[in-house]
């Protein structure tokens, strides 16, 4: 499959393989276009026959979408109608979002539709181009300093330059990664399957337990009569961390304490990447904001109502604008988490949300939200065994992240040149 050759030549975009070209998107396409959105005002232009790709559409093989126009929606809207084989690439809020069109579509404005000379690039082998350089693309857009980021597609046809190897070997190529795409598809749906089940647990868990027999009615909803329902002020402390301007306090994570805020709360668990540090000063003058091990965090903004227990490798971290949660004896922080992770009670919490247009988790509310609490040894039993789906699913997600490190890997590789393929 793989061939040992090779004789490079140099070029405007560096060395390539001799029987490489180097060309720009323009090059290789016969069309790209913008799309467009019909008036909203109007009904009938909505709920057709139609797909029309919005954001969260665009995946590898876009077969059907959320929303559909009508056939008058697409006649009074800027958007064209894509034939299948069609490349979506987006180049407005969300940059570098790429799928190809397998049926007939239009798409929302900010996202193109790409159509390949086939003779000179393959539909599947645009694709890879266009996904390994997303990235470059949303790097220049943030860099142009507009509010409204954007790459154009005018623009867009002459910024994407690249290497084009034969018709042949871009096959061989497509076939090697679609391998891996494939095996990342399998992935996630395990990954989806596991999450599914994850939440038919909670249900079952946080309602009705395990083993009994013997339920009551209370303020919210039926659970086992051995369980006490209270407040949340009943079993925990509850204050709401630092509020208000702190980029003065950063410092480097060699010198500095871990600032945890919105953006590291959520429902899989405190997330520590891009983590910001504070200084030890400022640490110590927010007592009231300092965290340990165990603590649960609530995020007030962005996803509110996501729960995270502080874990044990952060041994002591700041907080910005999340709800601190301290347990006592009576229940404990990791049945606390699945809690305020569990759909029910995060909507009762989401409707209480008071403060501004986007809501901010109050904590006088918050401390009068009723919550169900089993017996402590229960509370246990529950927490092993939703753990144990929590680690299944993270070494599921590892997996997936190890596989596309893997295949961003391949793809610098294969779509450069720097490994050859032997095409039939």
């Amino acid at each position: 499959m793989f061939c040992e050759e090779v004789e490079f030549q140099e070029t405007p975009i560096g060395q390539i393989p001799r029987t490489w070209e180097a060309v720009s998107l323009e090059d290789v396409i016969l069309d790209i276009a913008d799309g467009g959105t019909p008036s909203t005002k109007i009904k009938e232009y909505f709920n057709g026959d139609v797909p029309w790709v919005n954001i969260e559409d665009i995946k590898k093989d876009i077969y059907n979408t959320r929303r559909m126009l009508s056939d008058l929606g697409l006649k009074h809207s800027s958007a064209k109608l894509w034939n299948a084989g069609t490349v979506i690439f987006s180049f407005g809020a969300s940059i570098g979002k790429v799928g190809i069109a397998r049926v007939d579509l239009c798409t929302k404005q900010g996202i193109a539709g790409i159509v390949p000379r086939t003779d000179r690039i393959s539909t599947e082998f645009l694709y890879y181009i266009l996904l390994k350089n997303g990235e470059k693309i949303e790097r220049i857009g943030r860099s142009m300093g507009s509010t409204i980021r954007e790459v154009r597609p005018p623009k867009l046809k002459k910024l994407v330059v690249f290497p084009l190897p034969p018709v042949g070997e871009q096959k061989k190529i497509v076939e090697i990664l679609s391998v891996v795409d494939l095996v990342i598809e399998k992935t996630d749906e395990v990954v989806a399957k596991t999450e599914r089940l994850k939440k038919g647990l909670m249900q079952e868990l946080l309602t009705k337990g395990i083993r009994h027999k013997e339920y009551k009615q209370t303020p919210i909803g039926k659970i086992p009569k051995a369980w006490d329902i209270v407040r949340l002020g009943d079993v925990a402390r509850v204050n709401v961390g630092y509020v208000g301007p702190i980029s003065e306090f950063y410092t480097d994570e060699d010198s500095g304490v871990p600032l945890l805020s919105t953006t590291n709360v959520t429902e899989n668990g405190i997330r520590l990447e891009d983590m910001k540090y504070v200084t030890h000063e400022f640490h110590e003058r927010n007592k009231k904001s300092q965290v340990a091990p165990g603590v649960v965090l609530i995020a007030r903004h962005g996803v509110s109502g996501s729960a995270s227990v502080v874990p044990e490798g952060l041994k002591k971290a700041q907080c910005l604008n999340v709800v601190i949660v301290r347990p006592n004896e009576r229940i404990r922080s990791k049945f606390a988490e699945y809690l305020f992770n569990f759909r029910s009670n995060r909507e009762r919490l989401l409707g209480w949300k008071s403060g501004s247009v986007q809501g901010v988790v109050n904590t006088k509310v918050l401390e009068r939200f009723i919550i169900p609490v089993p017996p402590v040894d229960e509370q246990q039993r529950i927490m092993e065994i939703l753990s144990t789906v929590d680690k299944k699913l993270d070494l599921e997600k590892r997996e997936k992240s190890r596989l596309e490190r893997s295949k961003r890997g391949l793809m610098d590789l294969l779509l450069t040149g720097k490994i050859r393929v032997k095409a039939d």
